[in-house]
């Protein structure tokens, strides 16, 4: 069966960016009384057996070649533990809603990065321009202030967007890397090698995790665990199956909408006409960068 977008991708599609949003509201909830290295060692830790048993129930054997795990080591890095912390740190400062916008830069860094690092998906000029468009968005989104009074809240939104790079680097180094494993093995061994990384990480910057934490705190954390990590990857590989990579990426653009109404709705925030006119802007670049919209357009 051919890739596509049916009403069954389609839904699949929607509650993979309802989760994925949901990650920036159960963060904000979670950094009231975590710091940010101890909310992605919380995220990545309580996933890995969830997602081990997955795999077990699914019948895939877990490999035991010692470069594979040095994959899983690396990829945990990029795709887990660098952006998580990156992101939560970055929520300290700014709200949730224009965390999950400046993160939606990742489809066109990640365009970029595989042109550059991968022969078989060359840098076109499509590619080049939604860059550019991205990086234009994310300008307007920090104002032309930034370069006069730079802040902790610029700074934030460089850490989201280095972030978002991290991610990038990701989806190459998976590529080259772990293309010759199932998919829910990589998602399992990686969040397995990044609750390794963030164990003596967290204990050093943070010291040992409290656990005499509200109700509240307690749920936003297990939920980023379950519902935005282990069910995320879980919807993750069904889309990509289903539907294809070309429009798994249109959840880039499907994910703020959500993280947005969650914060205005429970947390009272609410975003500026520059991030608005960022988010469309970013929006813009990912559909260059997509090129479908435009090539249709043509025929």
């Amino acid at each position: 069966m051919t890739p596509r977008l049916t009403l069954k991708s389609g839904s699949l599609l929607l509650a993979l960016a309802a989760v994925w949003g949901g990650s920036f509201f159960f963060a904000e909830i979670a950094l009231t009384e975590v710091p940010p290295l101890t909310i992605t060692l919380h995220r990545v830790f309580w996933a890995a057996p969830l997602l081990l048993l997955i795999v077990k129930l699914a019948g895939i054997s877990i490999p035991t070649d010692r470069k594979i795990w040095l994959g899983y080591l690396g990829m945990g890095a990029l795709n887990n533990a660098i952006p998580f912390s990156l992101i939560f740190w970055g929520q300290s400062q700014i709200e949730s809603g224009l965390a999950s916008i400046l993160n939606g830069t990742t489809a066109m860094f990640g365009a970029v990065v595989a042109g550059l690092l991968l022969k078989d998906e060359p840098l076109t000029t499509n590619k080049l321009a939604g860059a550019g468009l991205g990086l234009l968005g994310v300008g307007v989104i920090m104002g032309p202030e930034a370069l006069s009074s730079f802040n902790l809240a610029n700074l934030a939104q460089l850490a989201i967007l280095a972030a978002s790079l991290s991610y990038a680097c990701a989806s190459v180094w998976g590529k080259t890397h772990l293309s010759s494993q199932p998919p829910l093995m990589n998602a399992c061994g990686m969040v397995i090698a990044s609750s390794l990384l963030m164990v003596p990480i967290v204990l050093f910057v943070d010291g040992a995790p409290d656990f005499n934490l509200s109700l509240p705190v307690w749920s936003a954390l297990l939920s980023l665990s379950t519902l935005s990590t282990v069910l995320a990857y879980a919807l993750y590989f069904a889309i990509l199956g289903l539907a294809g990579a070309a429009n798994l990426m249109l959840v880039t653009l499907l994910i703020p909408p959500f993280a947005i109404a969650l914060g205005t709705l429970f947390l009272g925030e609410s975003l500026s006409p520059s991030a608005w006119a960022g988010f469309a802007i970013i929006a813009l670049g990912f559909a260059v960068t997509d090129g479908r919209v435009f090539s249709r357009r043509r025929q």
